[in-house]
């Protein structure tokens, strides 16, 4: 699985460019919620999936839900966003 920075800078040569700020929710989301790779990456995407930007506080409500579900593939994690009307 790749690291948060790389798929960031993959999403960067796909023309998402993020301020920032937004790169700090990105961070402080991990931190707070004590997140791994694959829980943050799966979070992007389906944030960005689901806002059509990305939305910091959203972002790190998935985050939270994510761990409190015991969720931490990417699969799964898409399962869950569709289950709950998400995406």
């Amino acid at each position: 699985m790749a690291k948060v920075e790389e798929y960031l800078q993959f999403l960067r040569g796909k023309g998402f460019i993020f301020r920032e700020e937004e790169l700090g929710f990105i961070s402080f989301g991990q931190l707070y919620s004590g997140t791994n790779d694959a829980q943050v990456i799966a979070a992007i995407e389906i944030t960005l999936k689901a806002q059509k930007h990305f939305d910091g506080s959203y972002f790190v409500a998935l985050l939270e839900h994510l761990k409190s579900e015991n969720i931490s593939k990417r699969k799964i994690a898409y399962q869950y966003a569709k289950e709950k009307g998400i995406i």
